[in-house]
């Protein structure tokens, strides 16, 4: 068996392009098994809740696939360590040969795992089963624009019409890794949602961050919501400034609809880390410098949508490498959930990734309302690394 053997991975990513949006993961499947003897080649998508990996059905297969895909609870899975190391594992399959399980993994977007079984693995096998895994990640994310599959085979209970337009308002991946940060966002419950939306972009010298919350629930605060970001989007995309998105937003509200929504805009300077922030009604951001964590005291303009005349004032601020500043919707507060110390647990998260952070947090605040959060609960965790970017691993990990 030789490593060279078969398609090389410039050639998986033209065969992957030339075939079916549905059938693309099966040419990196056929090019493991052609180059190493590789069997039980699969790829598994992580579900829409983060809680299981969802075997992704080969192709003739796919017609099975809506609630008869195969799922493996991650909790103590090696499909949940390599998803948290963002590290290939291998292990002995008790038959003489090697399981390799391999992250895959999109700017720092957890799609989910590659696994497969082959006779021996050295450092060339492994290396290229990294690479095979990676390039997958920009596979699907590609792909998934074209087809339902991603989709719904992510799905592990029924979604309501209300998440339904809410997870259509939020960015394609919750996580990104770029130069100067690491940003992971998520949003919860993930099938029945209603009002709360997180939103950014990256310019070329910009980070663009907002986090909103529209009253109400179901449908109606769903369709405020709607209203909300893509009024922001609007002015943002336009080159407006944040004052103008905010005075947008509020202008989309008192025209088309009753109600409001808070929200909290940002934009920070990629060379400085200096930053403007306007809060309408929202929770403070909080963040974490060195040991100590703390609220960022601001000024509290009125919600989008107030029916009274309103104001909108620019905050400044300034991250420096080594922040971490947490943004949250009022369902991260529930009275509910108030034995949690948000401050003590994100000081006591301080050394892992944001998505880490992400999920301890909200699983957090879960397990205080008792297993069932009564209001949507958004947390988004920028962690800022300024001058030190050289030393960010972009594919997922970080080397620092």
């Amino acid at each position: 068996m030789a490593g060279d053997e078969g398609l090389g991975l410039d050639e998986v990513l033209r065969a992957a392009e030339n075939a079916a949006p549905v059938e693309s993961v099966d040419v990196v499947a056929e090019n493991l098994e052609k180059r190493f003897s590789a069997t039980e080649v699969c790829f598994l998508l992580l579900d829409i809740h983060g809680q299981e990996a969802v075997r992704l059905p080969r192709a003739g297969r796919a017609g099975q696939a809506r609630g008869q895909a195969e799922r493996i609870d991650l909790a103590g899975s090696v499909h949940e360590r390599v998803l948290r190391s963002q590290r290939l594992r291998q292990e002995d399959n008790g038959e003489g040969a090697c399981r390799l399980v391999a992250p895959v993994t999109n700017r720092g977007d957890c799609v989910g795992v590659l696994e497969m079984v082959v006779p021996h693995a050295d450092a060339a096998v492994r290396d290229a089963v990294v690479q095979a895994a990676h390039a997958l990640a920009y596979i699907v994310v590609t792909d998934r624009r074209f087809t339902d599959l991603y989709h719904y085979s992510r799905r592990t209970t029924a979604v309501s019409l209300a998440a339904e337009i809410q997870h259509q308002l939020l960015p394609s991946a919750p996580c990104c890794e770029a130069a100067h940060f690491t940003l992971a966002c998520a949003l919860a419950p993930a099938e029945d949602v209603g009002g709360d939306t997180y939103d950014y972009a990256l310019d070329q010298d910009i980070l663009h961050l907002s986090v909103t919350d529209a009253m109400g629930h179901d449908t109606a605060s769903a369709l405020l919501a709607t209203l909300s970001v893509n009024a922001l989007r609007g002015a943002r995309r336009a080159g407006r400034n944040l004052l103008d998105q905010a005075y947008a937003a509020h202008r989309a509200i008192t025209d088309h609809a009753h109600g409001m929504t808070t929200g909290q805009l940002l934009r920070v300077r990629l060379d400085t880390g200096a930053g403007e922030l306007i809060n309408a009604g929202h929770p403070w951001p909080l963040r974490l410098r060195g040991d100590r964590v703390e609220e960022l005291p601001l000024k509290v303009n009125l919600p989008f949508g107030a029916p009274v005349p309103v104001t909108y004032d620019i905050q400044r601020f300034h991250l420096e490498p080594g922040d971490r500043l947490v943004l949250i919707t009022d369902g991260m507060q529930d009275r509910r959930a108030a034995t949690v110390d948000l401050p003590a647990l994100i000081g006591d998260t301080r050394d892992q990734h944001p998505r880490e952070v992400v999920r301890a947090l909200t699983e957090a605040v879960h397990d205080a309302c008792g297993g069932h959060l009564p209001d949507d609960a958004t947390t988004v965790v920028l962690d800022w690394h300024g001058s030190r970017s050289g030393e960010r691993d972009t594919n997922g990990g970080s080397n620092t």
